[in-house]
């Protein structure tokens, strides 16, 4: 297990949030030579972080509302993360079917050329117009849809991204605490007094010279309770939910779809065997970690997915759902779909350093980390720079497997063939699974002889099980099944409880609560 070999009880900064910004955040920081924990009271990527449309995009709704620099901001952003980790993000193309009572062709055009020319592209073709008559992206859709746009983005495993952020900040010196809270921080001129809480009760004080509270939609709360001052930016806390079905269609491509609201929903090719379907846009009021989806919102999706779809969905056509809470900064706007997905840094320096961080979104996350250090690292006064803009992480280099990189999407299929090479004796399946998981990592998955030991559920053995176990933070079958893979949704109930028996006869810290029914439904 990452783990220093004896607990810290003094550091330069306390990371509290083990979301995608929090663990940005810390492995940053730790590249900087600075002395870093992270904490998280429950696991990694729990929440919001794991809840996201998963797409790696500018935004191309919010040039709509003017967000130019927002969207200029997370375009530049696309290839960077691309590079960095070509295992779990790769290029996605998604096909805009025009529909003419929505928004005119002209408008549809001068966005897609904007969105085309704001950042600079290597890798990512630019748009174009097709004739869905002839295109594979029509055959699934409503005859009368005939003209549409399609675009490059980018697709993300939302979950493992926090995950290898942590690992790379474990791995630089830091210490990663998940299901431990900060229950209690004292600011005193120079440091902060700090306590921590394990889910089972254990308590622990560290002494931190600067205290980041990347708690997300608990950022407001945190500031007021447990760091005993007071929150001056407000958030709007905005529930986004997904609905997972069968796979509607065979291409390759994703689905933007503008709904008569003037909002749009996505449809996404989804572990190979089904189809992804969001988002929504609804005031959440309720406690944060408690958001679920509700019949209304299953409702929606259903309906705007059947205005495009000659299929029609039915809410019994979902096999899953998942739903987010995003924190969102409070501009006033009327609208949720209209709130700025922008996000602050708010330094208080009148006494130990408190970064707070407000807002933000997936695919700015290696940005807001970098600056969020920049300003800890002038106030803690850090030996070393900036240094993630060219960085890969964990199993991202795949330079080992396949020589010098050329294109992500490429050199993934690449490392996929090495690793069949190498490996001759796995299922291609399996061998494409792993690969996709852990990258130039999967040597540490398999080991030298590639013995897998027992099959515990289809498709997943013990050897990825204990190094989820030892590597990766995993303590529960949740933790395996629906963040660290998604093996949840290719499981039978049955085969669920299988891993589940496992976990608690080899995990002593596993939970022995079932998985709700949100997350994997029989």
């Amino acid at each position: 297990m990452h783990a220093a070999a004896a607990p810290r009880t003094s550091c330069d900064v306390l990371v509290v949030g083990g979301g995608i910004n929090g663990a940005g955040i810390a492995r940053d920081l730790a590249g900087r030579g600075l002395s870093v924990v992270l904490c998280e009271r429950d696991d990694l990527a729990q929440h919001t972080s794991s809840s996201s449309t998963k797409l790696i995009h500018g935004g191309l709704r919010y040039l709509e509302h003017y967000e130019f620099s927002l969207v200029r901001k997370a375009l530049a952003e696309r290839e960077v993360l691309l590079r960095s980790a070509p295992h779990i993000m790769w290029p996605l193309r998604f096909v805009m079917p025009h529909d003419p009572s929505m928004r005119p062709v002209w408008m549809i055009r001068a966005g897609l050329f904007l969105y085309d020319h704001l950042a600079r592209r290597e890798v990512l073709p630019g748009s174009r117009t097709v004739d869905l008559r002839s295109h594979p992206a029509g055959v699934p859709l409503k005859r009368h849809f005939r003209k549409g746009f399609v675009y490059s983005d980018g697709w993300v495993d939302d979950a493992r991204l926090v995950v290898l952020n942590a690992i790379d900040a474990a791995e630089r010196g830091a210490e990663v605490l998940p299901r431990w809270s900060c229950c209690d921080a004292r600011r005193g001129p120079g440091h902060w007094d700090v306590t921590l809480a394990h889910a089972d009760g254990r308590r622990r004080t560290l002494s931190a010279r600067a205290l980041v509270n990347a708690a997300g939609p608990w950022a407001a709360s945190f500031l007021s309770d447990q760091a005993h001052g007071g929150a001056r930016r407000t958030l709007r806390l905005i529930k986004g939910s997904h609905i997972v079905v069968r796979r509607l269609f065979d291409h390759d491509h994703a689905y933007i779809f503008q709904n008569p609201d003037k909002r749009i929903i996505f449809a996404i090719p989804y572990e190979d065997d089904f189809t992804l379907i969001g988002t929504t846009d609804v005031e959440h009021h309720g406690p944060v970690g408690e958001a679920r989806i509700d019949a209304s919102e299953i409702a929606y999706l259903c309906e705007q997915s059947s205005r495009y779809f000659e299929r029609p969905l039915e809410p019994s056509d979902v096999v899953w759902s998942y739903s987010g809470v995003r924190p969102l900064l409070d501009d006033e706007s009327g609208d949720p779909s209209a709130v700025t997905r922008d996000y602050a840094l708010e330094l208080d320096r009148s006494a130990a350093p408190l970064l707070s961080v407000w807002g933000g979104k997936i695919t700015t996350f290696r940005k807001l980390a970098e600056e969020a250090a920049d300003q800890i690292a002038r106030a803690v006064n850090a030996p070393h720079g900036a240094w993630t803009h060219e960085a890969h992480l964990p199993g991202g280099d795949l330079s080992e497997w396949i020589g010098a990189a050329q294109r992500p999407d490429t050199d993934f299929e690449r490392f996929v063939q090495a690793v069949l090479r190498r490996h001759p004796r796995l299922q291609p399946a399996l061998a494409r699974r792993l690969a996709r998981a852990y990258g130039s990592r999967i040597g540490r998955v398999l080991g030298a002889s590639a013995d897998l030991g027992e099959e515990v559920a289809p498709g997943l053995f013990e050897a990825e099980l204990r190094y989820l176990h030892d590597t990766e933070w995993a303590h529960s079958a949740d933790d395996v099944l629906w963040r660290r893979t998604k093996l949840g949704l290719h499981l039978s109930a049955a085969e669920r409880g299988q891993v589940q028996r496992w976990c608690e006869q080899h995990w002593q810290a596993a939970s022995s609560v079932p998985a709700p029914l949100q997350e994997g439904q029989s």
